[in-house]
């Protein structure tokens, strides 16, 4: 009864007219930003940030998400009648996607998609409710050498699940957390790796990282790549798909929400993995394999399953332990740290309008996605014939303008274009930022609770060991990267990236 009762009161906080406006223009932009290839989640949260100092944390925080789960459902109408996927985890569904929309069978995918990402959401909203308040029960009896154990494993998942080399990610997750440590040391007192210079006194300001990885590195790489949108001219047809559809949908979808709603929870690209492994079981179980690739419609509702429901589930390590699982929800710890928010257990006791509010806010809006997905079609249609070169000086001016109204201090704005252009060189040399975004958000926090761990252990290491549940959890993170590194495992993970 307990979870009724909380979800009550999340559904009051959450039916407000502003929470439910604010949760609506999330949906709204992320839907946008889904469909517009070349922008994504993980920029435009780091260019609506200063924005969301103006709102209460509640109302910030549900925008925030609305963006995020809704740009899954955007880069799936991209996907299907474009073939250019509007976000990384909608790459599996062009390959069935636009097969079906080229057979003249675009609106049954386009409303495949949505109907099985609008189960998949709120059958993720119920898992995070369900979950939440003993994942936080658990949290609690987490000391400092618990909670740095857990965080090191969630590195070490970061690092295997990020797309490219194990090195190439161990090496983004070392440079993160040494970002991290930039600035003045609040126990000493003492600068660190500042060179003297006074805007480095008070560390590298999270969102300057995260605009300059993330926002203009993203403008610089899309406009070195030439535009070759192959826009469906043929009409969209019905969207509801008819009984046969939904029969050979139904299975896949319920597969997929399975599938995407586990490896959401995973620390590192569990969400991106989630459409890839559904697709894989849909094509491995199929009577007929030779149809995928075709026009499949189990390729597009099982993919897009999985997708929505990892968006999801990925906000439950967020909620219940403080520990981000991916590039997105380091920004969403970075939001609720700039509201005074502190992520972690301690949320669903001191904040439980927030943390219930968000929850059942997810599910107003996957409702509110479904609206605007499918009668706007034609629409998206439309937005996807505007060429980029007409829109990323509108993009560069607005995170100049965000970035600046910040500290108000012209320096942030340079220091986003030195990261621009770094985020830019790693791209081009093969390395993913996003464990680098991780390891900065993580960093502080890690050193914090190592320096705890040592001091009530009276300087001895070995407290990360004695401890059973710290133990278990390096014993995980040892038993990952050894895997991983076994020349089998890490040939056959290469090539699930390389598809």
């Amino acid at each position: 009864m307990d979870m009724f009762s909380n979800l009550a009161l999340g559904f009051s906080v959450a039916f407000s007219l502003q929470n439910i406006a604010l949760c609506f223009v999330g949906c709204l932009v992320g839907t946008l930003i889904g469909v517009l290839p070349g922008v994504g989640p993980i920029a435009t949260i780091a260019m609506l940030l200063p924005i969301t100092f103006g709102l209460d944390p509640v109302g910030a925080l549900i925008m925030l998400a609305g963006i995020y789960y809704g740009a899954q459902y955007g880069g799936s109408t991209t996907a299907i009648l474009v073939n250019i996927p509007g976000e990384a985890t909608a790459v599996v569904t062009a390959l069935d996607g636009h097969e079906m929309a080229k057979q003249g069978r675009a609106g049954i995918a386009l409303g495949t998609a949505a109907l099985g990402s609008f189960f998949a959401g709120c059958v993720a909203t119920l898992i995070i409710a369900a979950l939440g308040a003993p994942l936080t029960k658990m949290a609690l009896l987490f000391g400092p050498a618990e909670y740095f154990s857990l965080m090191v494993m969630g590195l070490c998942f970061a690092v295997v699940l990020a797309r490219g080399s194990i090195l190439k990610a161990f090496c983004m997750i070392m440079l993160g957390l040494l970002l991290s440590t930039v600035g003045t040391d609040l126990e000493t007192g003492q600068e660190r790796m500042t060179f003297g210079f006074p805007p480095l006194a008070d560390g590298i300001d999270f969102a300057v990282l995260a605009m300059g990885v993330f926002g203009f590195a993203e403008v610089l790489r899309n406009l070195e790549n030439k535009e070759a949108r192959d826009v469906v001219r043929s009409k969209i047809g019905r969207l509801l798909p008819n009984w046969d559809d939904i029969k050979q949908s139904a299975m896949p979808v319920l597969r997929g929400t399975m599938i995407g709603g586990t490896l959401g929870i995973l620390p590192g690209n569990g969400a991106v993995l989630g459409p890839f492994a559904s697709y894989t079981v849909e094509k491995k179980i199929a009577k007929d394999p030779s149809r995928f690739g075709k026009g499949a419609i189990e390729g597009v509702a099982g993919p897009e399953s999985a997708n929505n429901a990892g968006a999801q589930t990925a906000f439950i390590p967020l909620l219940t332990l403080g520990i981000p699982p991916n590039a997105v929800m380091a920004l969403m710890v970075g939001a609720m740290t700039i509201h005074g928010i502190i992520p972690g257990p301690q949320v669903m006791t001191k904040n439980p309008d927030l943390f219930w509010g968000m929850i059942a806010s997810m599910w107003i809006g996957n409702l509110m996605l479904l609206i605007i997905n499918l009668p706007l079609v034609g629409l998206w249609v439309k937005l996807l014939q505007v060429p980029y070169r007409l829109m990323f000086p509108a993009i560069l001016i607005f995170c100049c303008i965000g970035i600046y109204s910040v500290n108000n201090q012209p320096m942030d704005v340079a220091f986003t274009a030195m990261f621009g252009l770094f985020g830019y060189l790693l791209i081009k040399l093969g390395f993913e930022p996003a464990p680098m975004l991780l390891g900065f958000v993580l960093g502080r926090l890690m050193e914090e609770k190592l320096r705890q761990a040592l001091i009530i252990s009276r300087g001895s290491f070995m407290t990360f060991l004695e401890r059973p549940i710290s133990a278990g959890l390096l014993l995980v993170a040892v038993i990952v990267l050894v895997i991983a590194l076994l020349p089998s495992m890490s040939k056959k993970r290469d090539e699930v990236f390389t598809e």
